[in-house]
């Protein structure tokens, strides 16, 4: 067996337990009967996408549009409304009827806002009616290739003896990446320098300048770094191994026990949304996951595919908030 197939296997694998969530659909609502109870839609779907074309939810939600668009029988629309808090977008998505005709991307970066930022201009949790997740993702603890650091607990110990000695790149303030260090720190008991970059390019001209020790990032954004082998990755950051990088341990495995982060993408609507339409949305995201050209495509780009019920999603949205509440709070970070 390649190389290739072992990862492609692992990624059907670390999705499968996603997707057997999903698969409840049927159970819950009754998937075939969903499909057949209305004849939404009745013209074009507008997926209002909160970050400009060419990230991971725009390239993804592309892929998924597609399929949806046959499956549903009308064209769904990709339309990027970029904004801090997904603010621009959010504020679309309550012009709109609540028909299901137009959808939001919510990722865990809102989550993250609801808790950033004073008030927000809308309540995700009170005003939009998840449908269900479709991307999930990771993040990377990068190294410079010629680092003395062969393994995390060598990054840890360094932290400890010498507080202050590390310098840690991430992207902007606030952003998952951002937190997910003041996260790593909080865990680990280290004190270190968190330095943010504008953008993932930044961060990584830093890194290979020697400026910074550790980068905190999306094997995505770096893959062609980690494909030139400008880096080293020495842990990933979710509850299992990336299907990319599957010699690449979790920073459990790694020694480092409480630290988890996981990124995900999905799909909502407006509160008010008939219940069989967002079955409908749901069950067709589910046929979705579940094809095997949208899951190969997806494992390219080092994300695994699994959609989730729409009660499941709530749950998931919940338990972020108060996990990215209390780094914000611990970490003293002033909101905005």
């Amino acid at each position: 067996m390649t190389n290739n197939n072992i990862t492609k296997n692992t990624l059907k694998r670390t999705g499968g337990l996603l997707l057997a969530a999903a698969m409840s659909i049927s159970m819950v609502f009754g998937a075939g009967q969903a499909l057949a109870d209305t004849d939404y839609p009745t013209k074009p779907v507008r997926i209002l996408v909160p970050f400009g074309p060419g990230g991971l939810a725009d390239i993804t939600m592309r892929l998924a549009g597609e399929k949806l668009s046959k499956i549903l029988g009308q064209q769904f629309i990709v339309e990027n409304h970029p904004g801090a808090g997904g603010v621009a977008a959010a504020n679309e998505l309550l012009k709109a009827d609540p028909d299901g005709h137009t959808l939001v991307v919510m990722s865990n970066g809102t989550t993250i806002a609801t808790s950033l930022f004073k008030k927000l201009s809308y309540d995700p949790q009170k005003q939009f009616a998840p449908i269900s997740t479709l991307a999930w993702f990771d993040l990377g603890l990068f190294v410079n290739p010629d680092s003395s650091y062969d393994t995390l607990q060598s990054l840890v110990a360094k932290g400890k003896a010498n507080p202050d000695s590390l310098n840690i790149a991430t992207v902007s303030p606030g952003s998952t990446q951002n937190l997910a260090a003041e996260f790593f720190l909080s865990v680990t008991g280290i004190k270190a320098n968190i330095i943010p970059y504008r953008t993932s390019p930044d961060t990584l001209a830093a890194l290979l300048r020697g400026d910074v020790d550790l980068v905190i990032e999306s094997p995505t954004a770096y893959s062609g770094a980690i494909k030139g082998k400008q880096v080293r990755v020495l842990a990933i950051t979710g509850a299992k191994r990336n299907p990319s990088l599957p010699d690449v341990p979790t920073v459990k495995e790694a020694g480092v026990d409480g630290y988890e982060v996981s990124g995900w993408n999905a799909l909502y609507t407006r509160v008010g949304v008939p219940d069989d339409v967002i079955a409908k949305l749901n069950a067709a995201i589910t046929e979705v996951a579940n094809m095997s050209d949208i899951q190969e495509k997806f494992f390219d780009l080092g994300i695994v595919v699994g959609a989730l019920t729409p009660s499941e999603m709530a749950d998931r949205f919940e338990a972020d908030r108060k996990k990215w509440s209390a780094v914000i709070e611990s970490a003293g970070i002033e909101k905005r």
